[in-house]
């Protein structure tokens, strides 16, 4: 191993990593160019040859068009194509069983000539399954080969000795971001599908509806209209979500009571007070589907504990506490 004694002082860093940058921006702008042009017209046709295969996205590559390759495969398959990544050099000691008819192998690789990939592209022409290239070659083997050609612009590296892959990788994920947004807008995948691909962790928690945490049934704290205060205080007392809410003869909502409310009326004699006379009209309120992130920011901008949840004619279905979105990870 080769080391050496930095010789860099903090703003030589710092100009070292806004080169880097400008770098990186010229490789997009250049990769936005040619998207108005020719690129787009390819990269349509992808997307709808994806949008139409009945198997998965096999994405390949070596090295760090490798890197990229697994991270694009793993975006496609968290946002409704299914994908995976199959390294170039193991799909030739076996993996290539994991490619089968119906799929269509999107293939990494910069300079488009990688010794790795001759196996990968051999059966896929063999078997006519569809392939794509992602080079920067257009006269490569693989380009040759390919049924799509992904052309990406050659620009610069970041790296002063033109070796290491900074743009050329920035452009591949750029690209292949892309892809994957562009299939989930064309197959109409909503954050509810969203979630089904990413149940757990924080991002699991932020995709989470009302539904999901509020508490039902006998759990829910509620009293008609007309009845006088100890009624109420003792139904708050007793489920223990500092509201309750107040339901007219059809059982819709027409009003909350808090702990705040019943300080501020402590003039009044409460035995003798209908909750009509306490009770906060036109509260709010929030659907069974509204996220879990929705319900906490109308109680943080509110300043609330907790939020009933009404049905389409305003009655109640459930509450939710902002101990339950805390509880999953909603901040």
């Amino acid at each position: 191993m080769i080391k050496r004694a930095l010789q860099l002082v903090e703003h030589d860093v710092v100009d070292s990593a806004l080169r880097t940058i400008s770098f990186g921006k010229q490789g997009l702008n250049a990769l936005e160019m040619a998207l108005q042009n020719g690129l787009g017209d390819t990269f349509r046709a992808v997307a709808e040859l994806i949008g139409n295969i009945d198997g998965r996205v096999i994405v390949t590559g070596v090295g760090k068009s490798g890197h990229i390759g697994r991270k694009i495969a793993a975006s496609l398959a968290s946002t409704g194509t299914p994908a995976f990544f199959v390294h170039s050099g193991e799909a030739n000691h076996g993996d290539l069983g994991m490619i089968a008819s119906g799929d269509v192998v999107l293939a990494l690789s910069w300079g488009g000539e990688t010794a790795e990939l001759q196996g990968i592209v051999s059966f896929t022409r063999r078997f006519s399954i569809p392939l794509i290239a992602m080079t920067s070659s257009p006269l490569s083997t693989l380009a040759r080969e390919a049924d799509y050609v992904l052309l990406l612009p050659k620009e610069q590296e970041a790296c002063p000795h033109g070796l290491a892959p900074t743009t050329s990788t920035l452009m591949q994920l750029a690209l292949g971001d892309a892809l994957a947004v562009a299939m989930l807008e064309a197959r109409g995948f909503s954050s509810s599908d969203f979630r089904v691909y990413h149940p757990g962790g924080k991002l699991g928690a932020m995709l989470s509806h009302v539904s999901d945490l509020m508490h039902t049934g006998e759990r829910v704290p509620l009293v008609k209209k007309g009845v006088l205060m100890p009624e109420a205080i003792q139904e708050l007392s007793r489920k223990r979500f500092g509201c309750i809410g107040v339901v007219d003869e059809d059982g819709c909502l027409c009003g909350v009571i808090t702990d705040g409310d019943i300080a501020r009326h402590l003039d009044l004699d409460l035995r003798q007070t209908l909750v009509d006379d306490v009770m906060t009209r036109n509260p709010k309120t929030v659907g069974k589907e509204t996220l879990a992130t929705a319900a906490m920011a109308i109680l943080n901008k509110h300043s609330i504990g907790a939020l009933l949840v009404i049905d389409e004619e305003r009655r109640p279905i459930g509450i939710v506490h902002f101990h339950d979105l805390l509880r999953v990870g909603v901040a």
